[in-house]
């Protein structure tokens, strides 16, 4: 299994225009993140804070919903000063999709449009003759729109992809700057091949 660190998708870090519920929302959010909860926690409580917002067609602006043809887009929608969080929003056309990937803090995910296919993984030392780990699928997971999850470190090993035929548009809180990290992926796994 090759293991990298790097980013997938496009990304759009210019500073977003706002809505009053989006700035309603990360004002919700901030209250969360303050608590200083674990991050398993801040995860569940910042779900709260964002699943009432999904679906409303007044929390994004028509350019935070733009797409690009050749994979995946993100849309940067705030970045906490202090580094706490960030709150993005990723737009995906048909059949466009993840690498296999972990992240670099907690995240709550929300789909805001359409639906996301999830595949989760496990990572287990590889047994027999083999000298690398290797990934176990553990689940797939359809998010249709107004669902709502959150995970953190370790045990985030997923892939995420639109298999359905329109757009889908989904929300990330992640517990790090991603305006300075350019992406809230950690590592990606390439899948490996028999031994």
């Amino acid at each position: 299994m090759t293991i990298s660190t790097g980013s997938t998708g496009s990304t759009a870090f210019r500073a977003a225009r706002t809505t009053d519920r989006l700035d309603g929302l990360v004002a919700e959010v901030r209250d969360a993140v303050g608590r200083g909860l674990p991050p398993d926690l801040t995860a569940y409580l910042v779900g709260e804070r964002l699943a009432p917002h999904l679906g409303a067609a007044d929390l994004l602006t028509d350019e935070q919903c733009g797409s690009d043809p050749a994979r995946y887009r993100q849309h940067l929608l705030h970045a906490e000063h202090d580094g706490s969080f960030s709150v993005v929003a990723l737009v995906w056309l048909p059949g466009q999709g993840t690498t296999v990937h972990d992240h670099v803090s907690w995240c709550t995910t929300g789909v805001h449009e359409g639906e996301e296919h999830e595949r989760r993984y496990r990572l287990l030392p590889s047994p027999g003759t083999c000298t690398a780990a290797r990934l176990v699928a553990t689940g797939d997971v359809v998010n249709a729109q107004g669902a709502v999850c959150g995970f953190a470190p370790p045990g985030d090993i997923h892939r995420v992809w639109n298999a359905g035929a329109g757009r889908a548009i989904s929300l990330h809180v992640y517990g790090a700057d991603i305006s300075r990290l350019g992406t809230s992926v950690r590592r990606v796994y390439e899948l490996p091949a028999d031994c």
